[in-house]
């Protein structure tokens, strides 16, 4: 997947451990279900809605309801925006590491 090329710039929001979690889950994929992020960030249903919903508040991730089986699932992606905030604020945590480089 392209990621969007972005200078660095902290970025407040996505900075909160859980929601930088989040974005670190969805950049390397197209969409990923609701279940499956909360399994892989071991976190409860009303967490990660929690931060989700300030997230896409953001215009950071987009939130889409479907059917499948008969039963109504979640699927979440990063947006263009979000993807571009989330390459910068991961450049500037990292010039903060390594500011000579």
């Amino acid at each position: 997947m392209n990621v969007p090329s972005s200078p660095a710039s902290f970025d407040d929001l996505i900075h909160a451990p859980v929601r930088l979690r989040i974005c670190a889950s969805l950049a390397p994929v197209q969409w990923v279900e609701f279940a499956q992020l909360r399994g892989a960030l071991a976190i409860a249903d009303s967490v990660l809605s929690k931060h989700l919903k300030q997230l896409a508040d953001a215009g950071y991730v987009d939130i889409e309801r479907f059917a499948k089986g008969g039963r109504s699932h979640v699927r979440v992606a990063l947006t263009v925006t979000g993807r571009k905030a989330y390459v910068g604020h991961v450049a500037a945590l990292r010039n903060m590491l390594e500011p000579d480089a």
